[in-house]
């Protein structure tokens, strides 16, 4: 889908500091805290991405630990997927009860500062549709762009995986095998 003249799109590029556990959160500035779903929302996950009740979502990045580049885009409107420029592609319902987020790394004590706030979700609390790309899971590695989050009101909607190339991805989706 191409972006017409009157699309509003914010994106904001920052190093995600991660201590361990290889994730990085994107939580709601509400209650958060609640990961425990006492609203009856299931978690429900599609490889790389993982949606724990209302305003929790964790997200796999490349590595275990380090400074992570990552981009997130908070737009009016599906700003269309990269197709051509990463290798693993999913997207995922998000509920935001406060239409405000900020993303932070797995972090082993809580630390303010190590928080990023993103761009108020521009159609405030609700449905959001989170598209997340990725390359260079099977290297390990986080370079710039390696990493990117796109966020757009949108209607709840069933989990999809747009394009699947590594075979780290591939793990995710069958953690059985």
């Amino acid at each position: 889908m191409s972006r017409d003249e009157s699309s509003v799109v914010h994106t904001k590029r920052m190093d995600v500091e991660v201590e361990d556990c290889g994730q990085v959160y994107l939580l709601d500035r509400g209650d958060y805290e609640a990961a425990d779903r006492p609203d009856g929302s299931p978690t429900h996950s599609v490889g790389l991405i993982k949606v724990e009740g209302r305003g929790v979502a964790t997200l796999d990045i490349a590595t275990q630990w380090g400074v992570i580049p990552f981009t997130v885009t908070v737009a009016d409107r599906d700003p269309g997927s990269d197709l051509d420029g990463y290798e693993d592609i999913v997207e995922i319902s998000f509920e935001s009860p406060s239409g405000e987020v900020f993303l932070v790394g797995w972090l082993m004590d809580w630390d303010d500062e190590k928080a990023h706030s993103l761009s108020p979700l521009l159609s405030g609390p609700g449905t959001y549709r989170l598209r997340y790309h990725v390359r260079g899971m099977d290297e390990e590695r986080c370079s710039v762009d390696d990493h990117y989050l796109q966020i757009w009101p949108a209607p709840q909607h069933d989990s999809a995986v747009l394009k699947t190339t590594s075979e780290t991805f591939q793990c995710f989706l069958k953690p059985e095998a």
